[in-house]
């Protein structure tokens, strides 16, 4: 099952909770997401997320954290060139 990021989710094997960040797939077929605790350090910087394979990952919330109503980016135009003048 594929993780959609800004979902919170739980590692099976760890119990480690986070919301998931970011997810890569590699040459090789291992898809790895990125899981961000939300949590703060004693020192007051924010703990480093953590790369797990998607398979050992479980959603615990599937609503996203992300409030994005419309896509950034998407189709566009395409641009137009001036004619050249020679």
């Amino acid at each position: 099952m594929e993780i959609k990021l800004g979902c919170k989710v739980k590692d099976k094997i760890t119990g480690f909770q986070g919301i998931a960040i970011g997810r890569t797939v590699w040459l090789n077929g291992c898809v790895r997401v990125g899981v961000q605790a939300p949590r703060v350090e004693k020192d007051g910087k924010i703990a480093e997320a953590i790369w797990l394979d998607e398979d050992q990952l479980q959603v615990i919330d599937p609503v996203s954290i992300l409030k994005q109503k419309s896509p950034s980016g998407g189709p566009m135009p395409n641009p137009s060139r001036r004619v050249d003048p020679h």
